[in-house]
């Protein structure tokens, strides 16, 4: 795998990303806020996550999956409906559902049903048809569960009735739960962090993926020093993307100080130091970095940094680039 450092332009193609940590498992879908207790879950074999969302204000996370045959497609979100707390199901499903009616007249209910839960609160089911942008009917099933302050809301629709009358779907919605005494993982945070950041929304991001760190000295199943690494990268080039270059450079820094031997680090603060024209600084720390380039993470490489944007513009200094040359 391969990265581009961070520098005034902060390119990043990706390394180990917290997207790696998929919400998904062997079929078992998750959601959870970012700072607030719950979670939704359930279990749809086949579908595959296609696109994530989130909310700048950490109040509110959605997936969009679609099944193996391209037949149906599955939206799930669960977040924070202040305004109409203390929540019910119902009270979530007519929430949604009333706007959404207004927006597209053709909607028709077709069955509205409640399915009891032992263990967290009923689901508020509706079946409805209506016609899509293309004019062509949309059979949906959608299913509400709420408490509290948040709500969740999972929908299967396509354009066949059987999304209604299709067992394996059914199973879908046995399995449909909210946990409300969940209390959000490190893998919940950094997930929420990384969608921000893939939706350049960096300034939201960058925060949360430090909120994302002190969760990680709690979650012992994970590689710790691996996923440090990753995470305070991650905020570093956060914050180097919304314009936040002291901050940036102050997180690499203080990471050299408790880790010095990653060369990530150090790289990264060379790209810093070349976007302020500090080129002594920028050679000091590329230096510093490939005299450190066996503790790579797993499966990562050290950067060209002869095609790094970072230095391009240096080309015609021929000392510093005779020296960035050398590095390769």
């Amino acid at each position: 795998m391969n990265k581009k450092a961070i520098c005034v332009l902060w390119l990043f193609t990706g390394v180990i990303t917290a997207r790696a940590q998929t919400p998904v498992k062997d079929g078992n879908f998750t959601l959870a806020l970012p700072a607030h207790y719950g979670q939704l879950k359930w279990n749809a074999e086949g579908f595959k996550v296609v696109q994530s969302s989130a909310k700048p204000n950490g109040a509110e996370v959605g997936i969009r999956a679609n099944d193996g045959s391209g037949q149906f497609t599955l939206l799930g979100f669960l977040f924070l409906f202040p305004e109409q707390a203390p929540m019910t199901s119902e009270k979530c499903r007519d929430g949604v559902l009333e706007p959404a009616k207004k927006s597209n007249p053709t909607i028709q209910i077709a069955a509205t049903t409640e399915m009891a839960r032992s263990d967290g609160p009923p689901v508020a089911l509706v079946s409805y048809v209506g016609q899509g942008k293309d004019g062509k009917l949309v059979y949906s099933v959608r299913g509400f569960l709420a408490m509290g302050d948040i709500c969740g809301d999972l929908e299967i629709y396509g354009d066949d009735v059987n999304v209604i009358k299709d067992p394996n779907l059914k199973k879908v919605w046995e399995s449909y739960r909210f946990d409300p005494n969940y209390t959000p993982q490190f893998n919940d945070v950094s997930l929420y962090a990384e969608i921000l950041y893939q939706n350049h929304m960096y300034q939201a991001a960058a925060p949360v993926f430090e909120q994302a760190l002190t969760k990680l000295k709690d979650d012992k199943d994970k590689d710790q020093l691996m996923w440090q690494r990753v995470t305070t990268d991650q905020a570093g080039m956060a914050y180097g993307l919304a314009g936040n270059l002291p901050k940036a450079r102050a997180i690499f820094e203080a990471a050299v100080a408790k880790d010095p031997e990653y060369p990530m680090y150090y790289y990264n603060l060379a790209c810093a130091d070349a976007g302020e024209k500090k080129l002594a600084d920028a050679r000091n720390h590329l230096q510093q970095a490939f005299a450190r380039k066996a503790n790579v993470i797993r499966g990562e490489t050290m950067p060209d940094p002869t095609k790094d944007d970072s230095f391009l513009p240096y080309r015609d200094n021929k000392e510093f680039w005779t020296f960035v040359e050398s590095l390769r």
